[in-house]
């Protein structure tokens, strides 16, 4: 079992940066990569960036390539993700996640439903 804390979620205005961290915790094979997802209100949670266990390998969505950065930091068992220059429909609750193959992420890593342990998640609100 892996448990994943996100945390670093607020509100804040367009423009401005958010850092959000997600602490794993338990099985760490388990979480070798892993990915941030996000989801707003009436719409289906989606990929945001993914990273793989040694943090060669990064992944986006054209939404946020440019403005967001995902990194980590295995000695703190710790994921990132560096958001800046946010617009409103960046709105959404942010979920980080792990619990994926070396195999499947390769080539699902933007696959949800391909993750097997995900955090509570954390509430950003970006307003205009």
């Amino acid at each position: 079992q892996v448990q994943l804390v996100e945390s670093g979620g607020r509100l804040v205005q367009a423009g401005g940066s958010l850092r959000l961290s997600c602490a794993a915790s338990g099985r760490t094979s388990s979480n070798r990569h892993m990915g941030w997802f996000r989801q707003a209100p009436g719409k289906e949670r989606e990929f945001v960036a993914a990273i793989s266990w040694s943090g060669g390998n990064t992944n986006y969505a054209d939404s946020v390539k440019g403005r967001f950065t995902i990194s980590r930091d295995n000695a703190k068992n710790t994921v990132y993700l560096q958001m800046n220059n946010l617009k409103p429909d960046d709105t959404a609750v942010y979920y980080c996640a792990a619990g994926i193959d070396s195999y499947t992420f390769r080539y699902y890593y933007t696959d949800w439903k391909k993750y097997d342990y995900w955090g509570q998640g954390t509430q950003v609100t970006v307003s205009s």
